[in-house]
């Protein structure tokens, strides 16, 4: 039988609840819907289709949340960075209106999870700072406010007094405060979701990676090393782990490493000083920009620094390390307790892509670093696709599976290239 890779180490994996059971699949059996691929969107589709009574298998390669579920920064936030106006130009006035209104929707839903199914994962709401380092940034702040208040969304815009006040850092002019969003336990959540998806009456086995999809007479056939899924609906559900098993699919992502760094948990003087009401933050950087917030233990916990290597090498957190001084000089001497890496999939127009390449296949990924609330939400459109709602019901825009131009380049090329385009569009070129 094959054995499940571990987790690796994080201060998500050393703090979060136990995992539920979910051995390998041994032998060959049938589903309604096969799952692949034990996120946030692969556990929320088989979540909601179990709750329907649909007969449900998820597999997953590792164990769930192995991959960015379990290692991301936890921050419950229903934007894009798209921004509402963009998205509505984007896939036009109707789509783009529910495709809005959809997505603003998403942490409620998140929350209403946790609350209905009672998973353990120190999730509070307590709001998102967009922090605005200069007068450009700060203009966009404001710009992104007024867009959500036309949509009845009560964010406000903070001036470089208040937001200094809440951060705790003089290194910003400004910030946006959405009051939707707050953070979670990323990994506690994952195993909250694989737990309710089996009290619901899923299957999720852990230790089966999907080696192969094929169609055949009786439906699509999964294989993994110790069995197989037989089913008439396949959701495809792997976002920056995304391999070869759907021809094309990992060509219309581009994987980026980040890395993120937590302190020890501080004392009480430092604590008060620093986030003090708990909100999460994002800086607003076209580049370079860092994420953090401060977990229940009280630990800061630092985010940026993206890269197309996997190796987990000291210096690629050294950035992180030297940032938080000059953000906070009263941790000049922080201690660090844990590090760790995780993989997200960049797409070319920034959203999410939702696709059906087949009668049968349902896929989406590509979160671009936001993806507890969003691909929460894009497993629940899943499953509802996969309950026979019609296309045209689904609040968001199917599309061709599309590879990547020059997608064989070095990574950091392709990555060049895919800015290149975004600034070209931006400017109207």
């Amino acid at each position: 039988m094959t054995e499940p890779v571990p987790l690796p180490e994080s201060l998500w994996a050393a703090t979060a609840t136990p995992p539920p059971p979910t051995p390998p699949l041994v032998g060959e059996r049938r589903a309604d819907v096969a799952v692949i691929g034990g996120g946030y969107t692969g556990l929320s589709a088989g979540l909601y289709l179990a709750e329907a009574g649909a007969e449900v298998a998820v597999l997953e390669a590792a164990e769930p949340g192995w991959g960015a579920s379990g290692r991301n920064n936890g921050q419950i936030n229903p934007s894009h960075r798209l921004d509402p106006d963009g998205i509505e130009a984007r896939f036009g006035g109707e789509m783009g209106r529910r495709v809005v209104e959809a997505f603003a929707g998403s942490a409620d839903l998140v929350f209403e999870l946790i609350e209905r199914h009672a998973i353990a994962c120190d999730a509070v709401r307590t709001g998102w700072l967009q922090l605005a380092p200069d007068s450009r940034s700060m203009k966009a702040n404001v710009a992104l406010a007024e867009q959500w208040q036309r949509r009845g969304v009560a964010v406000r815009v903070l001036d470089g007094e208040e937001t200094a006040r809440r951060v705790g850092s003089e290194a910003y002019v400004g910030a946006m405060l959405d009051p939707r969003c707050g953070g979670l336990q990323p990994l506690g959540y994952a195993r909250g979701l694989a737990g309710a998806a089996l009290a619901a009456g899923a299957a999720v086995h852990g230790g089966s990676p999907a080696l192969s999809l094929k169609r055949e007479a009786d439906g699509w056939r999964v294989a993994t090393p110790d069995g197989a899924v037989v089913a008439e609906t396949v959701i495809l559900a792997t976002n920056g782990y995304t391999d070869q098993l759907w021809p094309g699919l990992r060509r219309t992502i581009i994987p980026v490493n980040t890395f993120q760094a937590a302190t020890e948990p501080l004392g009480e003087n430092l604590r008060r000083t620093i986030l003090p009401g708990g909100e999460v933050v994002t800086e607003n950087r076209a580049v370079g920009f860092h994420y953090y917030r401060i977990d229940a233990g009280g630990r800061l916990i630092m985010g940026g620094r993206a890269t197309f290597t996997e190796a987990d090498r000291p210096q690629l957190y050294r950035v992180l390390h030297e940032v938080v001084p000059k953000l906070f000089p009263q941790l000049a001497d922080a201690r660090w307790q844990y590090r760790w890496a995780g993989k997200l999939a960049l797409t070319s127009d920034y959203m999410p892509h939702l696709h059906e390449p087949a009668s049968g296949v349902l896929m989406a990924l590509g979160y671009n670093g936001r993806g507890v609330a969003p691909a929460t939400l894009m497993g629940k459109l899943l499953a509802d696709r996969a309950l026979g709602a019609p296309q045209g019901d689904i609040p968001f825009p199917f599309s061709p599976v599309r590879p990547l131009p020059l997608h064989g380049l070095h990574p950091p090329v392709l990555y060049i290239l895919l800015q290149i385009k975004r600034l070209r569009e931006a400017l109207g070129f």
